[in-house]
């Protein structure tokens, strides 16, 4: 046994050590020092975790800061896109023929008014106008503006020396007024009590914030013969915040209980934002703290940090507003509540104090109960363990009988000379059993592997389609440009040709045809690359009708099996949908009710009308099969994206999550019954 004796020599060196260093271990009992020895550990560990509780608090809250970080750069982004796509629509119809042709002909102002209407509504502008290359206003689409000169503008000086500008400027409430009544109107704010905010001696907010951009006007030579100017309000703009937080803070993105919010700020007062009072009503009118407008507006810098806002505190970011001539004239923010936050971290840091605090307790009363219990065995053992050092291997503890750990130590050990043989054999088998687990722990790992790879070869597939999407987006948009130019210049070809365009009428129209066919196809792009935002025509649906013409679509693979098709519709009432997109759907869910029978069955399509539990009218077409049923560990992901049964890439995963994105966004939605053994039905009910 040179091994244990190297080991009590090792041991009883280390402690002499110890006793040189704290001469008060010399006189302290063993009791006392397994005592000491038991606690120590959890007294080290008091404020190591004191330390690593501060740590991880401190990193929460700068993950908290990084967050809100990138989504005010995503604002910022969105924000500078608006400004483009408002350039970009004032530029299109400076450069379309159809005002150049209206300039000369000062006769016809109410032809001019229209067309500028008809581009206002189109682009969603809030205004436009037309001026003099020197800014008088020829025209604007408000009949009652008043306004003469449209004012010294950069934007306006940069369209007459033949350039297109895009700006935020604020306009003061009789320079509204000029513009439009209604904007100055619209611009209106009363300022109401806000905590933390510098006071302000105004009643209301008159001014408006405005993305405004002009555009020059050529004539066939080239020479500015005119500026177009158009723009958006800010001002009451719910929809732009609404879409801006929409767009920072999709749905899922933050901790059950806290929400976002996105605001516009002219100076330190909200002017379109979606925070609530307590009443419910949008915080227009409120202010912004005196710290970030000092932050902010005063001293230009970008604030991301928690901020007091209207009632609460949220991890907020701010990002200053810049007018045409550099000087900050307002905010824009994004943020979420961060009460939910700050609840998760307090939870988790009270459950961690509350476990090292039972385990201390429990530690101190364990150790005092083992230093009674073990210091007689453990004597016992360190005289048998010397005498063992000393050569004599025929010296045993002989301890009374115990059942813990100690006593088979102790029996162990006294019978450790004499079974040596044995245990060496029982090692050998233990090697053996140990090869068999290592076995059996390397088959798991595998089949732990293969299922990783099938999950990252699943992910690659939705990073595909995903990219697939984007670039079919792309693909879309750049399309509908040129299909743009070929029907203005296919319109004003026929309306230069008039009788002349007889001969060649029938080749206009089937052209009209093919580009309303481009222009189908493109929808059908972006409706793949964007279902839940892209909705198709609405068309007045007959049930009856549209079910007739699912079942002709699937006629083919009925007639290669032994189906039957009962049918039974009673369905009074018409729907107004996609007719396309509603085929889609129900195409769908009988292809998916044929591939559940592949022998033989019966196919149920019933069509009748039925009131939502909300007291809606509607339509319910129920779709039943006699197949085995769904398995129900399988009910829950059916409508998950990727999720299929069907073997050897025979399907997507992605019918069941298309279809119910097309249902709900007419309002609808789809149920299924699940008969184990007896077939499913799916419901799909349409407003």
């Amino acid at each position: 046994m040179p091994g244990l004796g190297r080991a009590v020599t090792a041991w009883r060196t280390g402690w002499e050590r110890l006793e040189q260093r704290w001469p008060l271990l010399r006189w302290a009992s063993i009791r006392r020092q397994l005592l000491m020895l038991g606690v120590l550990p959890v007294l080290i560990a008091g404020p190591l975790l004191v330390l690593v509780l501060y740590l991880s608090a401190t990193t929460y809250d700068r993950l908290l800061i990084q967050k809100v970080r990138a989504d005010l750069a995503t604002a910022a982004n969105y924000f500078e896109r608006v400004m483009d796509v408002t350039g970009r629509s004032v530029s299109a119809l400076a450069d379309s023929a159809a005002l150049v042709r209206q300039l000369p002909h000062p006769t016809a102002p109410e032809a001019l008014g229209e067309l500028l209407q008809r581009h206002q509504h189109q682009h969603r502008l809030d205004f436009v106008c037309l001026l003099t290359p020197d800014g008088q206003v020829l025209r604007c689409t408000d009949p009652q503006a008043q306004v003469q000169s449209y004012g010294a503008w950069a934007v306006v000086h940069a369209a007459s020396a033949g350039g297109s500008r895009t700006e935020l400027d604020v306009f003061s409430a009789a320079q509204l007024a000029a513009l439009s009544p209604a904007l100055a109107h619209t611009a209106r704010i009363p300022l109401q009590p806000t905590a933390n905010a510098v006071p302000d001696a105004r009643a209301e907010e008159a001014r408006g914030l405005l993305v405004h951009s002009a555009a020059p006007v050529h004539d066939a030579h080239g020479t500015v013969q005119a500026v177009l100017v158009g723009g958006v309000l800010l001002n009451r703009n719910t929809g732009f915040v609404d879409h801006l937080n929409e767009i920072v803070y999709p749905p899922g993105v933050l901790l059950g209980g806290s929400h976002s919010t996105a605001t516009v700020f002219l100076g330190d007062v909200r002017v379109a934002t979606n925070v609530r009072l307590p009443e419910g009503d949008r915080a227009m009118g409120t202010r912004v703290s005196a710290a970030v407008r000092e932050a902010v507006l005063e001293r230009g810098e970008r604030w991301h940090d928690r901020a007091f806002v209207v009632r609460d505190w949220y991890v907020s970011g701010y990002l200053p507003l810049m007018d045409s001539r550099e000087q900050r004239v307002g905010m824009l923010y994004v943020g979420f509540l961060e009460a939910p936050f700050a609840s998760a971290r307090r939870g988790a840091q009270t459950l961690v104090l509350g476990v090292f605090i039972g385990m201390l307790a429990v530690g101190l009363w364990l150790a005092r109960r083992l230093s009674l219990s073990l210091i007689r065995p453990v004597e016992r053992m360190h005289q048998v363990m010397s005498e063992v050092e000393a050569g004599s291997l025929s010296a045993r503890v002989q301890l009374p009988r115990r059942a813990d750990e100690l006593g088979a130590l102790a029996e162990h050990f006294d019978r450790l000379l004499t079974r040596l043989e044995d245990q060496t054999r029982e090692l050998r088998q233990r090697g053996a059993t140990l090869d068999a687990e290592v076995a059996t722990r390397t088959g798991e790992l595998e089949a732990a592997l293969t299922e990783l790879r099938t999950a990252q070869r699943q992910m690659i597939r939705q990073e595909q389609l995903a990219a697939i999407g984007q670039l079919t987006a792309g693909v879309a948009h750049e399309i509908n440009n040129p299909v743009a130019v070929i029907q203005g210049n296919l319109d004003l070809m026929r309306e230069r040709l008039g009788d002349h365009a007889r001969p060649v009428r029938d080749e206009i129209s089937l052209i009209r045809e093919q580009v309303q066919r481009i222009r189908l196809i493109v929808a059908k792009l972006l409706q793949f690359s964007r279902p839940s935002e892209y909705a198709g025509q609405v068309d007045t649906i007959l049930p009856a009708a549209v079910v007739q013409d699912c079942l002709l679509l699937v006629g083919h693979l009925l007639r290669r099996s032994r189906i039957a098709v009962e049918q039974q519709c009673s369905a009074t009432r018409t729907l107004h949908a996609s007719r396309n997109e509603l085929q889609q759907v129900l195409v769908n869910l009988l292809v998916n009710a044929l591939q559940a029978m592949p022998e033989q069955g019966v196919l149920s399509v019933h069509v009748r009308d039925q009131t939502a539990a909300d007291g809606r009218p509607g339509v319910a077409f129920t779709i039943s099969d006699t197949g085995p049923g769904i398995p129900p560990e399988h009910l829950d992901k059916l409508f998950q994206p990727f999720f299929t049964t069907k073997q050897h890439g025979a399907g997507t995963g992605l019918g069941l999550w298309v279809s119910r994105t097309l249902v709900e966004r007419f309002g609808g939605h789809i149920e299924v019954e699940n008969r184990p053994g007896a077939g499913a039905s799916f419901t799909v009910w349409m407003p």
